[in-house]
C-alpha cells in the first residue's frame, strides 16, 4: 500500500464501521433513550481509547492545543444531534443528511486551512451531494421498508439536527488535519470526555422518552458494539484526516450510506426504490474517483511526474 493511498483506506475503513455503528443504534431505539446510547458511545469510545494510549505509550492531551478544542467541541455538538436524529428519523435519510458534509468541508477547508480545493474535488462533492439529494427524495417519498414512524414536528427536527450534525461535523474534521503532530488515539480519547460530557448534559437537558426497562444481553450487547464501533470508526477517521487533504478524504466518508444501506438490506430484508439505487451510484462513483486520484497522486510522485 503506497502512502499517499492510506488516507483513503483508512476513511473508507472508517466508514464502514460508522455505518454498522448507525446500524445498531437504530436496532436499539426502542430499549434505550437516546440519551444513553450516546453516552455508550462516547463512553466506552473513551475507555478503549485511553487503554489503547496507554498500551501505546502515547502522552495524553487536554488543555492544548486549542485547535484540539475546536475539533472536540464542534465534534461533540454532531455526537449529540447525530444520536438524536438516528433514532427519531429513518436511519438511511440521516446518514444522506448528515453526510452532506464534504461540501462544508470543502467550502471552510479555504478559509481555514488555505486550501483552495482542485475542480475534480468540487465536482466529485458536488456528485456525491446529488446523491445524497436523490436518496433523501427517495427517502422521503416512503420507501419499502422503513422502520421508523413520526409525526411532522419530530421529522423537522430530526433533519434540523441531522444538517446541524453535518455543518459541525466539517468544522471537527478540518480541526483534524491541523492535528497532524499529536497521536490519533490522545485525540479520540479527548474527544470522547468531551462528548461525554456533552453527551450527560443531554441527559439531564432532554426529557426521557421510554420508561427504563429491564436490562437484557440483547441490548446491551448492542451498547457495547456502538461503543466498539465508534472506536474503530474514530480511530480511523483521526488517521486519514490528519495525514490527507480533507476536502479529498471526506468524499470518500460518503460511502457510509452505501455501507448502512447495505447492511439494511442485509439483516432487514429491506428493499429501495430505483431513485435510491441512482443515488447509491452517485455516491460511489465520486468515492472511486477519488481513490483513482490518489493512486495516480502516488505513480506521480514516484516518476518525478507532476499532476496538474
Amino acid at each position: 500500500m503506497r502512502p499517499s493511498l492510506l488516507p483513503y483506506l483508512w476513511m473508507l475503513l472508517g466508514a464502514l464501521a460508522f455505518a454498522v455503528m448507525a446500524f445498531l443504534t437504530a436496532d436499539l431505539r426502542d430499549d434505550f433513550d437516546w440519551q444513553w446510547i450516546a453516552i455508550a458511545r462516547s463512553g466506552l469510545a473513551m475507555v478503549f481509547a485511553a487503554i489503547l494510549v496507554v498500551v501505546g505509550g502515547a502522552k495524553f492531551v487536554f488543555l492544548r492545543p486549542q485547535t484540539l478544542w475546536m475539533r472536540s467541541l464542534a465534534g461533540s455538538v454532531s455526537l449529540v444531534c447525530g444520536f438524536y436524529a438516528m433514532t427519531h428519523y429513518d436511519v438511511s435519510v440521516v446518514l444522506t443528511l448528515t453526510n452532506m458534509y464534504p461540501l462544508w468541508v470543502a467550502i471552510l477547508s479555504w478559509p481555514l486551512l488555505g486550501h483552495v480545493p482542485s475542480s475534480d474535488t468540487w465536482i466529485a462533492a458536488a456528485i456525491g451531494v446529488v446523491g445524497v439529494t436523490l436518496l433523501s427524495a427517495s427517502a422521503a417519498a416512503g420507501n419499502p421498508g422503513a422502520a421508523v414512524s413520526h409525526n411532522g414536528m419530530t421529522a423537522v427536527i430530526a433533519i434540523a439536527a441531522s444538517l446541524v450534525s453535518a455543518f459541525t461535523s466539517a468544522i471537527a474534521l478540518i480541526g483534524l488535519h491541523r492535528l497532524k503532530e499529536i497521536d490519533s488515539r490522545a485525540i479520540v480519547t479527548h474527544f470522547s470526555l468531551v462528548s461525554l460530557l456533552a453527551c450527560l448534559a443531554a441527559l439531564f437537558v432532554f426529557a426521557d422518552e421510554m420508561p427504563h426497562s429491564q436490562m437484557h444481553a440483547g441490548p446491551m450487547a448492542g451498547l457495547l458494539g456502538v461503543g466498539l464501533f465508534a472506536t474503530a470508526g474514530q480511530l480511523f477517521l483521526t488517521k486519514a484526516f490528519s495525514t490527507g487533504i480533507p476536502a479529498r478524504v471526506s468524499v470518500v466518508g460518503l460511502s457510509q450510506v452505501g455501507f448502512a444501506m447495505l447492511l439494511e438490506m442485509i439483516f432487514h430484508g429491506r428493499t429501495f426504490a430505483p431513485l435510491t439505487l441512482v443515488g447509491m451510484a452517485l455516491i460511489v462513483a465520486p468515492t472511486a474517483w477519488v481513490l483513482g486520484r490518489g493512486q495516480a497522486e502516488s505513480t506521480d510522485r514516484e516518476t518525478g511526474d507532476v499532476t496538474i
